[in-house]
């Protein structure tokens, strides 16, 4: 049963500073371990690199998700689920607690009614830069736990709506300066552009919202080719593979599959 939640703007004349996020679970998929990057909002967007943004090559399954990274049962979805819910959650694949969309102001108990957004869309990041990413890098950013901005638990017809627009064409209905900072923060962890729309867009939507502090926790970034194909860095093994947080590979789609020796001939190697 969905309902909606009671939404109350305050206007303060204090200037708002905001601290790095935590990440959504304790491991964070590795995704931490770069420089912190603090400056304000207005700031931030106009540092924003600008380049064309190009569709081509853009596959979903190349950011592979949802994947359980630290083998506790639970899926990237389920621990944005279990970190976002307001009461307690149990078990491996969440479906009860109580979630707020802060895009729309809805308030569910049932897990089913969500969907796990990824803030700066995959097919975005790929046009942004992501498409020379190794796989690995690719994989990194669309289960980043390491920064709560990153996935957002918000209502399926929200996300749905949004698609793949970046904020020139989409912004949800509520939270909009709150969406425009997790935006620009999101676009400087991982190293991404912006086109000339989309920077125009962010410029005029940051003069009417605070001027806050943004502190970023720069991702580690790894490039490939720039077809697209991005070649991860190659092991001895599959478990050196996994433990610098590459793989897993498909046969018939990663180059790196060939690498490793596919010890039951599923068709995937290292596999965490």
């Amino acid at each position: 049963m969905l309902t909606r939640a009671v939404v109350v703007l305050m206007c303060v004349p204090l200037a708002v500073v905001v601290t790095p996020a935590a990440p959504a679970v304790a491991n964070g998929n590795g995704n931490g371990n770069g420089n912190v990057v603090s400056v304000r909002l207005r700031q931030a967007v106009s540092n924003l690199p600008v380049a064309t943004e190009t569709r081509a090559g853009y596959d979903r399954d190349k950011f592979r998700h949802w994947i359980d990274a630290d083998d506790d049962c639970r899926d990237t979805r389920d621990e944005v689920l279990a970190s976002e819910s307001l009461i307690a959650v149990h078990g491996c694949d969440i479906r009860a607690g109580r979630w707020h969309s802060y895009y729309d102001g809805v308030v569910t108990r049932d897990s089913s009614d969500f969907d796990i957004d990824h803030l700066v869309p995959l097919a975005e990041a790929w046009d942004s830069g992501a498409k020379k990413w190794t796989a690995g890098t690719r994989q990194r950013f669309a289960n980043d736990l390491g920064d709560r901005r990153s996935l957002v638990a918000v209502t399926a017809s929200s996300n749905r709506s949004k698609g793949d627009q970046d904020p020139a064409d989409w912004i949800p209905r509520l939270g909009r300066c709150h969406y425009v900072t997790q935006w620009v923060a999101v676009k400087i962890r991982w190293r991404l552009k912006v086109n000339a729309v989309e920077k125009r867009s962010l410029t005029q939507r940051a003069r009417g919202c605070t001027n806050v502090v943004i502190n970023v926790r720069r991702a580690s970034v790894r490039t490939g080719t720039s077809s697209g194909g991005g070649s991860d860095p190659r092991f001895s093994t599959c478990g050196e593979a996994i433990a610098h947080g590459f793989g897993p590979y498909v046969r018939g789609r990663d180059e790196e599959y060939g690498w490793y020796t596919d010890a039951d001939s599923d068709g995937i190697v290292c596999e965490s």
